[in-house]
């Protein structure tokens, strides 16, 4: 009975002093939610990729090691076991492969000859398009018509360029100070489309390579024939010096060529593109990081594009070593037959609407890996001016160009689900000089540019996970 007496009081006590307001001490500071420092997450990412990066010793593998990585051959093939053997390596949990359909094209041996007048035969180095018919191995053989313009095609009757060879001399112009402007004017002109040509007549077709070096290096591009075409022409390319020097000659006399190519096509296949995660914390929503793993067949591929895949895996790199715990899905894909169909790009972007998976921001790299200039931004004004917000943040990482609106084509095709789209700016001056040529080697990359591109990338991640 004691006890519970005791009791009583202590309980009734206790419940009349719960109804007054507890007094606030005044020696206790109030608590504070330390603030996100941004400066400071920027520059624990730019240390850890500047001093522990391993960008470019993984381009030496992949261009030197691995090599060319056309699609549909076995160096692709090496280059798919090499990607999930480096994400895996890095402790990336989620690694997988998504087939899409690849094109078996193979170039085989080929050969181009002129001769002027009552001369002797002369080699002109040149590169077939990629997917170009070819000649069967029989040499073609028919007179030079040179053509500059459009208007000079257009004035043309069907008759002046039957069975002839069109050879078109069209340079990436100069005045242009982005040379990704003035590649993609270029070639979007119909002077270089083999279906135009063959509607007129013409049995071939050759252009002055698509560059901004003065060299006598040919330079490869796509062929798209259409599928109405009655006649699928040959197509190739010449150096820059061989074409100013073949228009020079033909103002003067009647030039022939004689074009070798036993390039064909045998079918499709399949080639897979590499996709590597890092799962949310927060949600399944996705950001996406992207760059091509297949390069032309003649090449190592370095700038286009070793330099952006090996920069995808240093952002993933990056974030483990720093132990980020990321709010949203960061996914890398590493896309096959972008070079030569784009098949790849097609495959996800079908998946990506299949699954209704939500994409908060794709982010693509295929530039050369050369010193970052900013973002492209390819979203919403909305969005736009979020990202704007942020200047100040990447400025004292030479970040400072956000204007451009153009995304690289492997995420093109998500914009068709409204996904915002942004693609690392570099400087691009020396990009064409190289693009799409025997001279895409691992020595014309610089270390500390490609790894700076890195810090860009990983800086903007964190940006859209911490804030989208």
């Amino acid at each position: 009975m004691k006890k519970t007496f005791i009791m009583i009081p202590l309980f009734l006590g206790g419940f009349l002093f719960s109804q007054k307001k507890p007094q606030k001490n005044p020696f206790k500071k109030p608590t504070v939610t330390a603030k996100f420092n941004y400066h400071e997450e920027f520059k624990k990412i730019s240390d850890e990729i500047m001093t522990n990066g391993t960008a470019y010793d993984n381009l030496n593998e992949l261009t030197r090691g691995v090599g060319s990585r056309f699609s549909a051959t076995p160096g692709y093939a090496k280059a798919v076991e090499w990607a999930e053997k480096k994400l895996k390596d890095i402790g990336i949990p989620m690694i997988w492969r998504m087939e899409a359909k690849a094109p078996i094209w193979i170039r085989g041996r080929e050969s181009l000859q002129i001769k002027a007048s009552n001369g002797d035969w002369k080699n002109i180095r040149m590169l077939s398009f990629g997917n170009s018919e070819g000649t069967g191995g029989k040499d073609l053989t028919g007179e030079i018509v040179l053509i500059t313009t459009t208007s000079e095609l257009n004035a043309m009757s069907v008759g002046q360029l039957k069975d002839k060879i069109v050879f078109v001399n069209l340079p990436m112009d100069p005045k242009i100070i982005n040379t990704s402007d003035s590649y993609l004017i270029t070639a979007k002109s119909k002077l270089i489309s083999a279906s135009v040509i063959a509607k007129t007549g013409a049995k071939a077709l050759i252009i002055r390579s698509l560059t901004t070096a003065n060299d006598d290096v040919p330079h490869a591009k796509m062929i798209y024939y259409e599928p109405d075409d009655k006649v699928k022409i040959p197509a190739l390319s010449i150096g820059a010096r061989s074409a100013d020097e073949l228009e020079k000659l033909l103002k003067k006399q009647k030039v022939t060529a004689k074009i070798n190519m036993t390039a064909e096509s045998k079918g499709d296949t399949t080639n897979p593109n590499i996709i590597g995660e890092i799962q949310g914390k927060k949600d399944s929503k996705v950001i996406l990081l992207a760059a091509q793993l297949d390069s032309w067949d003649f090449g190592e591929g370095a700038i286009d594009d070793g330099t952006g895949v090996v920069q995808c895996i240093e952002v993933l790199r990056t974030l483990k070593a720093l132990g980020y715990e990321n709010n949203h899905t960061i996914r890398v894909v590493l896309f096959a037959n972008s070079e030569n169909g784009g098949q790849g790009r097609e495959m996800y972007s079908a998946y990506v609407k299949r699954k209704e998976e939500k994409h908060v921001f794709a982010l693509g790299t295929d530039a050369g890996g050369y010193s970052p200039r900013g973002f492209s931004l390819d979203m919403s004004p909305q969005r736009r001016r979020q990202v704007f917000e942020w200047k100040n943040y990447f400025l004292p990482y030479g970040i400072y160009d956000f204007d451009q609106t153009d995304a690289i084509q492997d995420i093109s095709p998500l914009k068709k689900m409204d996904i915002p789209l942004a693609e690392l700016v570099v400087d691009t001056q020396r990009y064409f000089d190289y693009h799409h040529s025997v001279e895409d080697t691992f020595d014309k990359v610089n270390k500390r540019e490609l790894l700076l591109g890195a810090v860009a990338m990983t800086q903007m991640i964190l940006m859209i996970d911490k804030n989208w």
